[in-house]
C-alpha cells in the first residue's frame, strides 16, 4: 500500500501524521483506524513509524479495507497532553475523506495505549472499538471514567514477559470493565515481551476485528 506522510500546516497545534487511503478507491464510507506509538517513536522524523508494528503492516500490507492515521509526538510529550490534536486530526480526516464516524477504532501501543484510554474515555461516543498493547491504563482514570466506555468493545493484549507491565494489574482493569458491563477482550502473548506490536498488528483475527466493529452495532447490543 502507498502509505503518505503529511502535516496539518494551517491547524495551530497540529501534529505530522502517516496517512493509508482504502485500497477500493470509491467514495463508499469506510471505517478509519487511528494509531498512537509508543515512547521510542517521538521525535521529527515520521519514518521511524514505519519501521515496526502498525505502521510497517500497513505499509507492507497490498490491501486494507480501512483508512489509517498515524500521528507523531515530539519527543518529552505524551498524547493526553495533546489529547485535543489528536481529536482535531479525526475531525479533520471524517471531513475530509469518506471515512464512517460510527467505525472509528482507536489503538494504542506502549505510551500509545495510555494516550489511547484516556482520550476514549473523554470522547466514548466517537469510537467504535479500543485496541490497547503493551499499555497500562492511566492512574488518572478513576472507575467512573472507565465506566464510560462501557459501549466501546475493547481488545488488550500484553506478553507474558512483559517486565514493564504486570498481568495482574491489567486483570484487575478488565475485572473493573466487565463489571461495568465492557465488552473486553484480554490475551496474553505466553512468550511475548514489551514489543509485541509486529504479531498483533498482523493477526488476521484482529484485522477482521477492526472492519467488523460500529457504533450503531455496539450501542443496539
Amino acid at each position: 500500500m502507498t502509505i503518505e506522510k503529511r502535516s496539518q500546516d494551517t491547524i495551530k497545534g497540529s501534529l505530522p501524521y502517516l496517512f493509508s487511503a482504502v485500497s477500493n478507491n470509491t467514495n463508499t464510507p469506510a471505517p478509519l483506524v487511528l494509531f498512537l506509538h509508543g515512547a521510542r517513536d517521538r521525535g521529527t522524523d515520521l519514518n521511524v513509524l514505519l519501521t515496526w508494528g502498525f505502521p510497517r503492516f500497513v505499509d507492507t500490507s497490498d490491501s486494507l479495507p480501512y483508512f489509517f492515521a498515524a500521528p507523531q509526538l515530539p519527543e518529552g510529550q505524551t498524547w493526553v497532553e495533546r489529547e485535543s490534536d489528536v481529536i482535531a486530526l479525526l475531525d479533520e480526516l471524517i471531513v475530509s475523506h469518506p471515512i464512517d464516524p460510527s467505525r472509528v477504532i482507536l489503538s494504542g501501543f506502549s505510551l500509545g495505549t495510555a494516550g489511547a484510554w484516556h482520550i476514549a474515555a473523554n470522547y466514548p461516543e466517537r469510537f467504535a472499538g479500543l485496541v490497547a498493547v503493551s499499555g497500562r491504563v492511566p492512574q488518572r482514570l478513576e472507575e467512573t471514567q472507565l465506566a464510560a466506555l462501557k459501549e466501546i468493545p475493547i481488545q488488550i493484549f500484553q506478553g507474558g514477559k512483559d517486565e514493564k507491565l504486570s498481568i495482574d494489574d491489567t486483570q484487575q482493569i478488565v475485572d473493573t470493565l466487565r463489571g461495568v458491563g465492557a465488552k473486553v477482550d484480554f490475551t496474553i502473548l505466553s512468550e511475548g515481551d514489551h514489543f509485541i506490536a509486529d504479531e498483533v498488528y498482523s493477526d488476521p483475527k484482529l484485522q477482521e476485528w477492526l472492519i467488523s466493529q460500529s457504533r450503531q452495532a455496539s450501542v443496539a447490543v
